[in-house]
């Protein structure tokens, strides 16, 4: 071998010891949940800006791959962000100003609560929210007779868990000037013996927003804030907040922007006719961390509060049918007016007459059109003729946790026939071929692993009943891994972006302290997130 041999064989060992391609992470020694079309699994990934470049072994990424940072999880199980399908991300940070009224096991201990929280706050205006009769000894609705004794010259309003009903006091009615001769569309003002007894069902509820303080832009700001904090502690990288105004969205804009708000948002809009004119007319809103192009539309009420419209009476209170808070023409007309648009419809829906006349409107509507991805939020109660609805393309957007709180009254309400039809997931995904899942939360607590837990094992938090609520429609944990990740991703129109852990998507991913697919049953609701990442960027650390 000559001289210049020599050299050129040193030249070309120092250039090849060189050639790895640049990342800004590497990820490696994981198993890692893929959730692509396969479901493979991997042990190892690259990502540059944010995204993710490339997936593998741990020593094919290696070998191809130089970064500045490396993760090194030891085995440790990753998947992809999840994804709530539907939650109220808004509300759950203003509650966090509030009094915590969830799991109250009476109207005492709701008072109670009240009487502790503005004996340290001393505010002018009371708010709480998480009451539920159903967790009663007496499932009946409160009344206002107590409020009005302790609290006379201070004006209460109490939501009760599932949003759709307020206990207030005599001072707020009185402020409100809400008597027992006013009327209300869409709604109920509770009387008894002559007497209003302080319960607001649905529509009438709007009737108090007059006298609501007015939220400041700094304490909105701090809502988001907190919210946030509390969704990346359980591994939410995106949530569908279902029904937000104008305002705050484009503050969940401007603070995203500012990068003061790094978690994902799908904002669904708020059917008012200000909302409609505004953003049916400037278009989807697409930015990577932001995406308008949603109306949120309520059909009916809640079943918890008896506003859920039935086809038939309730089956613990006859003669009573529950309410429709959108006219069922307006329904129609509304939906002609969103498919003139590139927007979607996305409408709760709870009673099986409010499913059915939901389900007819899309499918008049949109015809044989079937990637509009219009969603059937909730989808809980649905007569066995109505199911055949979601093969057109329309998605059941549901939340399993609804199932196993619900399920110690939910047949009180409906009777054993309806109750068949009701919560039917695995139905539901059989017809329609995906199910986006979420929690509802602050309806329901904000943990995505008491969401798997009810959507497989179909058990609340005391591992009741033995055998699983309905266990026939219990998901398996691929389709709830699926369901909570790219299958919500695909009804955000974000399936080619995030919900699964592939090249040219971003590096939206968590860890967690257990393998969630192989993990024994009843330890999936104790399962930890113990980092979350967004776009690359550590957002969260145990």
């Amino acid at each position: 071998m000559n001289k210049f041999t020599l050299l050129f064989a040193f030249a070309f060992i120092f250039f090849s010891c060189d050639t790895k391609q640049q990342a800004d992470i590497l990820v490696i020694n994981a198993n890692i949940y893929t959730v692509n079309d396969s479901f493979e699994m991997a042990e190892s990934f690259a990502i540059t800006d944010g995204k993710i470049v490339e997936v593998g072994t741990t020593q094919d990424i290696q070998k191809k791959y130089k970064a500045a940072e490396t993760y090194d999880f030891s085995g440790k199980t990753i998947v992809p962000g999840f994804i709530d399908a539907h939650a109220h991300f808004y509300g759950l940070g203003l509650n966090q100003n509030v009094i915590d009224l969830v799991g109250a096991a009476s109207f005492d201990e709701v008072v109670s609560r009240i009487v502790a929280f503005q004996k340290e706050k001393q505010l002018d205006f009371l708010e709480g929210h998480g009451w539920n009769q159903n967790l009663w000894e007496v499932k009946e609705f409160p009344n206002k007779e107590k409020l009005d004794s302790l609290f006379p010259e201070t004006p209460i309003v109490l939501t009760r868990i599932d949003g759709h009903a307020y206990l207030v006091n005599q001072k707020a009615l009185d402020l409100a000037a809400i008597t027992t001769e006013t009327k209300v569309e869409g709604g109920i003002i509770e009387v008894k013996d002559g007497k209003l007894t302080g319960i607001l069902i649905d529509g009438a509820m709007d009737l108090i927003a007059v006298i609501s303080p007015t939220i400041s832009k700094e304490v909105a700001t701090k809502a988001l804030k907190d919210a946030q904090e509390i969704c990346f502690s359980f591994g939410l990288t995106t949530v569908n907040d279902a029904g937000l105004d104008r305002r705050i969205i484009e503050l969940i804009d401007t603070l995203q922007q500012a990068s003061e708000l790094d978690i994902r948002l799908y904002a669904m809009v708020s059917n008012s006719p200000e909302n409609l004119e505004y953003y049916l007319s400037k278009g989807i809103i697409k930015t990577d961390k932001l995406h308008v192009r949603s109306i949120k539309v309520y059909a009916d009420g809640a079943l918890g509060s008896r506003g859920a419209a039935l086809k038939e009476p309730y089956s613990d209170h006859p003669g009573h049918y529950g309410l429709f808070i959108t006219p069922v023409s307006e329904i129609h007309d509304l939906a002609k007016r969103i498919a003139k648009s590139a927007y979607q419809m996305n409408t709760h829906a709870i009673g099986d007459s409010a499913n059915s006349v939901v389900l007819n409107a899309y499918t008049d509507v949109l015809g044989n059109t079937n990637d509009r991805r219009w969603k059937v939020e909730h989808a809980q109660v649905v007569s066995e003729e109505d199911f055949h609805y979601f093969k057109n393309g329309i998605i059941p957007s549901v939340q399993p946790t609804h199932a196993t709180s619900d399920m110690y009254w939910a047949e009180d309400r409906v009777g054993k026939e309806r109750i068949k039809g009701a919560y039917a997931y695995k139905k539901l995904l059989d017809i329609a071929g995906i199910v986006a899942l979420g929690t509802d939360f602050p309806v329901e607590h904000v943990s995505p692993f008491y969401t798997f837990y009810a959507a497989t094992a179909r058990k609340d938090l005391k591992h009741f009943p033995e055998g699983g609520f309905q266990k026939q429609d219990a998901l398996s944990r691929e389709e709830t891994l699926k369901g909570m990740t790219i299958w919500a991703a695909y009804s955000n129109f974000e399936e080619k972006e995030k919900g699964s852990i592939e090249a040219g998507k971003f590096a939206d991913f968590i860890i967690l302290n257990k393998d969630i697919m192989t993990v024994a049953e009843d330890e999936i609701p104790n399962l930890k997130v113990e980092a979350t990442f967004v776009g690359g960027k550590l957002v969260f650390k145990n």
